[in-house]
C-alpha cells in the first residue's frame, strides 16, 4: 500500500462556535490542498470557554446538530476523511455531556464514535480542573479499519493508560486529540506520545489546542506526529496551524519484524 498523507491540525479556540468551525474549515482546506486524504482536529475544536459548563450548553443529539453537520460537510467538501476531535454529545445526564470523537469518510458518511473514558482531573497552583463534572465517561475503547489502515481511536488524558491501546490489539495509527494543560505537557507531553508510539509499533497523531485562550486558560500545543520508531516526523509549537506527514504502512510492518 503507498503512503497516505496525514495532517494534525492545531488550534486555539474561542468560546464561540460558529468561529471555532470557521478555522476549523480553513485549516481542513489548507490540509487537503497539501494533499492530505486524512485530517485530525483537536479536543474541544468546537469551543473552548470561558468556564468548563459552556460546552454543556452547545450539546448535540447524537447523529446530528451544527458541529456534527460541519463534520460531515467538510469531509465531503474536501474530499478527506475527517477524524472530529471531540463533539458534545448528550447523555442521560443533563448536566454533563459525552466528550465524543467521531470519525467521517471522504464522502462525509460518519463510520466510527469513541467516547472519552479517562477524565482528566489535576490541580497545580490556581490551575484546577475536574472533567468529571461536566463530562461522563466512556465505557468501550474503539478501533475501526480504513484505507489508511487499522485506526486506534483516543482522547487525551487517555494517553496516559497503555492498557486501553494494548485492549485494541494490533493497529496503524493513533489518535490522540487533546488540550493539554502547560505544565503537564511540559513535563509529559512528547514522552508519553513516543512512548505509546514506540510500544504499539504504530504511528501516533497528536493534534493539539496550543496557545492563550478567552478564558485565560493557556493549552501546550506541540501537535505531533510520531513513527512507528518513536521519531518525530512533525510538530508545531504553538499558534493555530498545519502539521503534515507521511503513513507509510511498510514502515510499521518493517519495524515490527525487527522484533520478532
Amino acid at each position: 500500500m503507498p503512503s497516505s498523507r496525514v495532517a494534525a491540525l492545531q488550534m486555539v479556540s474561542t468560546p464561540e462556535v460558529m468561529a471555532n468551525l470557521g478555522s476549523a474549515d480553513r485549516l481542513i482546506a489548507a490540509a487537503a490542498a497539501a494533499g492530505a486524504r486524512l485530517v485530525a482536529l483537536p479536543e474541544n475544536f468546537y469551543l473552548i470557554g470561558r468556564n468548563e459548563r459552556d460546552k454543556v450548553a452547545v450539546r448535540e443529539p447524537d447523529g446530528r446538530g451544527p458541529i456534527q453537520d460541519f463534520l460531515a460537510a467538510a469531509a465531503e467538501q474536501h474530499g478527506v476523511w475527517i477524524i472530529g476531535g471531540t463533539v458534545p454529545i448528550s447523555c442521560d445526564d443533563e448536566s454533563r455531556i459525552r466528550s465524543a470523537c467521531l470519525v467521517y469518510d471522504a464522502a462525509g458518511q460518519r463510520i466510527a464514535r469513541y467516547d472519552k473514558m479517562h477524565l482528566f482531573r489535576f490541580e497545580s497552583g490556581a490551575e484546577r480542573y475536574d472533567e468529571a463534572r461536566t463530562l461522563q465517561s466512556g465505557s468501550a475503547p474503539v478501533a475501526l479499519e480504513s484505507p489508511f489502515g487499522r485506526l486506534a481511536l483516543s482522547v487525551c488524558y487517555d494517553v496516559r493508560f497503555p492498557e486501553l491501546y494494548r485492549g485494541l490489539g494490533r493497529f496503524d495509527v493513533m489518535f490522540v486529540p487533546s488540550a493539554f494543560t502547560v505544565p503537564t505537557g511540559a513535563a509529559h507531553w512528547e514522552t508519553l506520545l513516543r512512548a505509546r508510539a514506540i510500544e504499539n509499533q504504530a504511528y501516533v497523531v497528536a493534534p493539539a489546542q496550543g496557545g492563550s485562550h478567552d478564558s485565560g486558560r493557556r493549552t501546550y500545543g506541540h501537535t505531533m506526529i510520531v513513527d512507528p520508531w518513536g521519531a518525530l516526523i512533525g510538530v508545531r509549537p504553538e499558534g493555530e496551524g498545519v502539521v503534515l506527514a507521511e503513513i507509510d504502512l511498510e514502515q510499521v510492518q518493517e519495524v515490527r519484524r525487527r522484533f520478532q
